[in-house]
């Protein structure tokens, strides 16, 4: 495999449970390097998607090349260079944490160092405790070393940080960053777009077996040429001219405009003229998220 080649390329992915189509004519090349987020909802094909990938699901056609090797047909080499976290294991807790890479760093040729490993996912200070005494977020940063042991050129990291506390989250997004800061390629699936938006280099958002977009958190954010957004609330009482096409929620107003500069200048025009306060004004396009729902509510809808 050359640096050109990319470390994951999809094409024509088929796949069926009976009449159930899972995944349908995906796409999809992941670069050498780079954090991609495949996001979707329940049923929409991730994970039937990211376990072809790993070679533990067969699929009914298409082409499918990780690190330069078919899955379906090198799965035994493929998972000495890979590393997969998954939302659960059934790890032992008697094991220390210590024990526990030491054990996984045992099933591959080339391991990565213990030590460095645990110190990596910031574990060195609980390396000799017990997994069953460690916090939730502490056992998934072990999930993370286990993964980390074969020192893999590919991880990928199932829903991280499902169930984790705002600060456990941020913490487990450090340890992500410094890997891809390391050279490591990184298939991420979550529902957290914040996640995506702080992780991903490019994100895809699958529906229905299919890719629906795909492209920077950033772009797929602003895709809509014409989605800035004008919010701000007036007293009680008070309504705009009709010469605007308003959204309204309570006291909070919303316009969509192709030309936010021109809108602002009209809209505080106005407010000057009629000595009110436009509160809370601000300019916003769309985040991921409001995508996310557009295109995800637009497929279940079809």
């Amino acid at each position: 495999m050359t640096d050109a080649e990319p470390a994951i390329r999809v094409r024509g992915l088929r796949k069926a449970y009976g009449e159930i189509q899972a995944v349908r004519q995906l796409d999809l090349d992941v670069a050498r390097g780079e954090v991609f987020a495949l996001l979707g909802p329940n049923g929409a094909g991730k994970t039937t998607t990211v376990e072809i990938l790993e070679g533990y699901r067969a699929r009914d056609a298409g082409e499918v090349s990780v690190l330069g090797m078919d899955p379906a047909q090198h799965a035994g080499h493929l998972k000495e260079r890979i590393g997969i976290v998954l939302q659960s294991t059934g790890l032992s807790g008697y094991l220390t944490v210590a024990e526990a890479v030491q054990m996984y760093a045992g099933y591959y040729p080339r391991p990565r160092d213990v030590d460095e490993v645990i110190a990596l996912v910031g574990l060195t200070d609980a390396r000799w405790r017990r997994i069953n005494q460690l916090s939730g977020g502490q056992r998934r940063r072990v999930d993370l070393a286990l993964a980390l042991a074969g020192d893999p050129e590919l991880l990928f990291l199932d829903e991280p940080t499902t169930g984790f506390d705002p600060s456990a989250r941020r913490q487990a997004w450090e340890v992500v960053r410094d890997l891809a800061g390391l050279g490591k390629t990184i298939l991420l699936t979550t529902h957290y777009m914040d996640e995506a938006q702080a992780l991903a280099n490019r994100v895809a958002i699958i529906a229905d077996g299919q890719i629906l977009a795909q492209g920077s958190p950033e772009s797929l954010g602003g895709r809509d040429a014409g989605a800035s957004i004008v919010r701000f609330a007036l007293p009680d009482g008070l309504a705009l001219p009709d010469r605007w096409d308003v959204r309204r929620d309570g006291p909070i107003y919303e316009i969509r405009s192709e030309t936010p500069t021109r809108l602002l200048h009209e809209l505080t025009e106005w407010a000057l003229g009629e000595g009110v306060e436009l509160s809370g004004l601000r300019v916003a396009r769309p985040s991921l998220e409001d995508v996310y729902l557009k295109l995800t509510d637009a497929a279940e809808a079809a």
